[in-house]
């Protein structure tokens, strides 16, 4: 008579515990300690009731679950960073990693603060563009607090317990955008010049003015600059900030995109018929600055690779998983200044 196969009673029986916990371990539920887990294991695979291509995966430990947490109406730049963790996903299960992207209310720094304490603690990491305010500061302490490390991407947060920051020195950024700028337009004469940002609650903003003001006062002191205005990264905002600029001063020489929304202002120069004479500086190479670009609307852009971006932020929460120093193998963020004829 055949001996019969071996059951979940039989596996409770030799680990020393109930059919319960056997059932709750092989099917990788939490609530069980490690140790009971290698018993259960154990039991299992000397008993044979499971193939051991099955036990090697149950011995597995489960992927590290990661979020990316973005605004939602921030641009196409950051559009295509939420894009490239879908499109990398092939590249995420050779390292045991999970990621997923969500989407929040942009510029509203409570509703990031929320997102950030519902969605990031069921996470073993969270990534996310930072808001500059005590809400989003309290949250990621919370996080912290709770055991679940947070990288900022982009822009960078103050006085917070985040782990790591990925993305571009912006005041370096700023200081580039100033001097492409005074170069294109001619660093001996006298002009004026606008800013537009997306909005100065983001770090990176009001570090890019803060470097490109800068760059003014020691290099080009004779050049004015005649204002910062908030765009909050739409289009048809930055298309009546252009406009309204180009109104009051009929003499402008060159406009400072800090965020997005580049369409916008392209569309304001042109139908300005100043596409040709107003020298046009911005961030993110997307498909849109790319025909800005190429029609010679835009002059230059400074950019950062998304893929190499998110790529980078998923090594650095592998390191924390191994054990090992947080930004080994992490490049520093490189801006790159694209023109019409380096388009890649």
């Amino acid at each position: 008579m055949a001996r019969s196969l071996p059951g979940v009673n039989d596996v409770a029986l030799a680990a020393g515990v109930s059919s319960a916990t056997v059932d709750r371990v092989l099917h990788r539920r939490p609530g069980v300690r490690p140790a009971t887990v290698q018993r259960v294991l154990k039991a299992a695979a000397e008993l044979q009731y499971l193939p051991q291509s099955e036990l090697y995966a149950a011995l597995a430990p489960p992927p590290m679950q990661l979020l990316f947490v973005l605004p939602d109406r921030s641009g196409r730049f950051l559009r295509m960073l939420g894009e490239s963790v879908r499109f990398l996903k092939a590249h995420w299960s050779p390292l045991n990693v999970n990621c997923r992207v969500a989407f929040v209310q942009s510029f509203d720094p409570d509703a990031l603060a929320t997102a950030l304490r519902r969605r990031g603690r069921d996470c073993n990491g969270v990534v996310f563009m930072a808001l500059e305010h005590p809400v989003v500061r309290e949250a990621v302490s919370w996080l912290a607090d709770h055991g679940v490390p947070t990288v900022t991407v982009v822009s960078d947060l103050s006085n917070s317990p985040r782990a790591a920051y990925v993305g571009l020195d912006n005041r370096a950024a700023g200081r580039t955008a100033g001097y492409l700028i005074a170069r294109f337009v001619g660093p001996a004469r006298r002009a004026k010049v606008a800013m537009i940002a997306g909005s100065l609650s983001y770090r990176a903003h009001e570090e890019r003015e803060a470097g490109f003001l800068h760059l003014f006062a020691e290099q080009y002191p004779h050049m004015e600059v005649v204002g910062l205005r908030e765009g909050y990264d739409d289009e048809r905002t930055n298309y009546r900030q252009t406009r309204a600029l180009l109104e009051r001063h009929p003499d402008l020489a060159a406009i400072y995109n800090i965020g997005s929304g580049a369409e916008g202002i392209g569309r304001g120069l042109k139908e300005s018929g100043q596409d040709r004479k107003v020298v046009f500086i911005g961030h993110g190479l997307t498909p849109d600055t790319r025909a800005l670009l190429i029609d010679g609307t835009m002059d230059a852009v400074i950019t950062q690779s998304p893929q190499t971006t998110i790529m980078n932020c998923v090594r650095i929460f592998i390191n924390l998983r191994e054990g090992r120093d947080l930004l080994l193998g992490i490049e520093s963020t490189r801006s790159q200044v694209i023109f019409r004829e380096n388009l890649p």
